[in-house]
């Protein structure tokens, strides 16, 4: 019964996956225009995704043994890290922000392993030093080449209209897609690297019928993170959409293929307000929804690292301790409760004013 459990959560969770992380990849290319219907950027999400997947075995090997002992991964709390995860990530697709699955789990994951006093710590290390960096190098990527595009349209005007607009919306298109495929690769492994650490499931089954929920959850229920990244933080161009999921893509598929989980939202955001910083200056960040969207980054991780941390007090120890994690937990709902509400908020205004045309 517990298998069974372990099981249905974990694929949950990788619908929940589908909706988040992967659902962005794709806002890109909706919210420059390169596809109109929201329908069909989902499903070219989807199928992104579940081929991205099957390469992603490098991924789900450090999330099931490159954090904590594989050792320590009995079938309660594989059950405890995947439950942890997906109210998190639940919690923040109901609010309608992209939310890093990658630092939900390892959060998830770390969690577990405090509550047993066992951590690889310089391995985690060197993983969240990855989550600074990337985004870094994205933002800074885009804004210069947002800045060097600035200056050869002041040369050339026309140069995104007629057949160089055609042209630039077909390779945006592509490299949403490649953006997806790059989702797949690193995100499904937060799903099922758990079941894969704990021997209840092999590393190619688990990237099948984990890429296989991810997918589904992009079509089924990513439509709102879509429009968060696509409509309400800045419109883009085809050429700046095209710098912007080239990016993402390229970075997440170099840290997939060494076996990082990496925040692919936050590397996609980034990207977008490295744009919309070369375009504006600094009038980007006064926009709510993007300091949203950093508030919800650092309060994640914690989130569900204190979840599971008391979940394996409560249900496997019931030791003092429980009652101050669950306390914890109590802090931290209220602070995502606020959250929704503030978002909430900026979303009505933002359509109110048509997206603010930036």
């Amino acid at each position: 019964m517990l298998l069974a459990v372990a099981f249905a959560v974990s694929f949950f969770f990788a619908m929940n996956i589908g909706a988040s992380g992967a659902a962005a990849a794709m806002g890109v290319a909706y919210g420059s225009g390169a596809i109109q219907r929201k329908s069909i950027a989902l499903l070219l999400c989807g199928l992104g995704v579940f081929l991205g997947s099957l390469g992603g075995g490098e991924v789900v090997k450090t999330i099931g043994s490159g954090i904590i002992p594989s050792s320590i991964l009995t079938i309660k709390i594989v059950t405890i890290i995947l439950a942890a995860s997906t109210i998190s990530l639940f919690a923040a697709n109901m609010i309608g922000i992209p939310l890093s699955t990658s630092e939900i789990t390892v959060g998830a994951v770390v969690g577990a392993g405090m509550a047993y006093q066992t951590l690889y710590l310089s391995k985690l290390l060197f993983i969240v030093s990855i989550w600074i960096i990337i985004p870094v190098i994205a933002f800074t990527f885009t804004f210069i080449v947002g800045k060097w595009f600035l200056r050869l349209k002041e040369k050339h005007p026309y140069i995104e209209q007629g057949m160089w607009k055609k042209s630039l919306m077909s390779l945006l298109i592509v490299t949403g897609f490649f953006e997806a495929f790059s989702a797949g690769m690193n995100n499904v492994a937060n799903a099922v690297g758990p079941l894969v650490g704990a021997n209840l499931i092999s590393v190619n089954s688990g990237t099948f019928f984990g890429g296989l929920f991810v997918a589904l959850g992009a079509v089924l229920l990513g439509g709102r993170v879509l429009e968060t990244n696509g409509k309400k933080i800045i419109h883009f161009s085809p050429f700046e959409g095209c710098a912007i999921s080239g990016t993402g893509a390229i970075l997440v598929i170099l840290s997939s293929l060494f076996g990082l989980p990496v925040p692919l939202t936050q590397i996609t955001t980034s990207a977008i307000i490295g744009i919309g910083t070369a375009k504006t200056g600094t009038y980007i960040w006064q926009k709510r929804i993007v300091i949203q969207l950093l508030k919800v980054w650092v309060v994640s991780p914690i989130f569900s690292l204190v979840i599971a941390y008391s979940l394996v007090k409560l249900l496997l120890d019931s030791d003092i301790y429980t009652f101050i994690a669950i306390f914890s937990v109590f802090l931290s709902t209220l602070g995502i409760i606020s959250l929704k509400k503030t978002v909430i908020t900026e979303e009505k205004r933002s359509l109110h004013e048509h997206g603010e045309g930036i």
